[in-house]
């Protein structure tokens, strides 16, 4: 089985890591002295969080575990493997907690959360990722030391794929990489995952195009941009994408519309989607059928302002 480039070429240390200069100083200093905090990254999809806290657990003796919260997110995962393992002896000087996706964690989770963290302050330490740190309750954050991580610029972007191509000895064209780059941007994960996928035979890139068609977005937006007088038609055929791809988190897709709303909406009706999908956005935290709310803003675009 072919390798994927996005593990293959994945920083194992922070000269590797790319951008963040402010953030990699200070993590620095953590390994040097052996000793982290309670830490929290927050930041875009593809933005490196999940590289750094693998960085630091590789460069620190300590104990650790892995937990994707946003498959386990329940009380239950709390109460029982997280408080055991920190609970648990060990051999290291730390034990750290990788939660990812931590955004994911129920209310009732993240209470019970809380008090684990200080509890066990003594010799457990926990690095927590997630996208949307409003999503995380105020007394986790107060617990931590947060860094907001930036994506990289485009250029940065683009000098990094160049790079992994080369070293793969996939013959490309520089138009290949501008329309990846600019397709998928800002989320590296994702543009270095579509570029493998364009890799055929004699290691060629081709068909950058092909792999747009097939994302849930584009055709949600080819829907919007089409111009008749059968919405229902339109909204139906949305619904049947957003079930076909399985999509249970819309916030990029929020993102994605706010971003192409020029492509769908003529000047009459920006500033009201504009409201819209602010709107729906926010309301998406506190949703617990989050297709609903995305299905009630695609109907709002829809029907157009009153």
């Amino acid at each position: 089985m072919t390798e994927l480039f996005v593990e293959k070429y994945r920083p194992k240390n922070l000269d590797e890591f790319i951008g963040n200069d402010n953030i990699k100083t200070i993590f620095k200093e953590f390994i040097i002295n052996q000793e982290i905090p309670n830490i929290l990254l927050y930041g875009g999809a593809g933005s490196g969080k999940s590289t750094l806290a693998k960085i630091l657990i590789n460069s620190i003796d300590c104990d650790y575990i892995y937990i994707n919260m946003s498959d386990e997110n329940s009380i239950d995962v709390v109460r029982n493997r997280i408080k055991n393992f920190a609970s648990s002896i060990s051999f290291s000087k730390i034990k750290i907690i990788v939660g990812e996706e931590s955004d994911y964690l129920t209310p009732n989770a993240q209470a019970s959360l809380r008090n684990i963290i200080s509890q066990f302050s003594n010799h457990t330490r926990f690095i927590f990722t997630c996208n949307y740190i409003n999503k995380v309750i105020d007394p986790i954050i107060s617990r931590c030391q947060t860094f907001e991580l930036q994506n990289m610029s485009k250029t940065k972007v683009a000098e990094r794929l160049t790079y992994i191509l080369d070293n793969e000895n996939v013959k490309y064209k520089l138009n290949d990489i501008k329309v990846l780059v600019n397709n998928y941007f800002p989320d590296v994960r994702r543009i270095i995952n579509e570029t493998q996928k364009s890799i055929i035979n004699n290691n060629i890139v081709i068909d950058v195009s092909s792999s747009l068609e097939n994302d849930y977005k584009y055709k949600v937006l080819k829907l919007l941009k089409e111009k008749n007088n059968n919405p229902q038609k339109q909204f139906n055929k949305i619904r049947q994408i957003i079930a076909n791809n399985g999509v249970k988190d819309f916030s990029d897709m929020y993102t994605f519309l706010f971003n192409k709303i020029d492509e769908f909406c003529n000047d009459d009706n920006i500033l009201y989607n504009i409201i819209t999908i602010q709107e729906a956005q926010y309301q998406d935290s506190f949703s617990i059928d989050k297709e609903i709310c995305f299905v009630s803003l695609i109907a709002q675009i829809l029907k157009g302002e009153k």
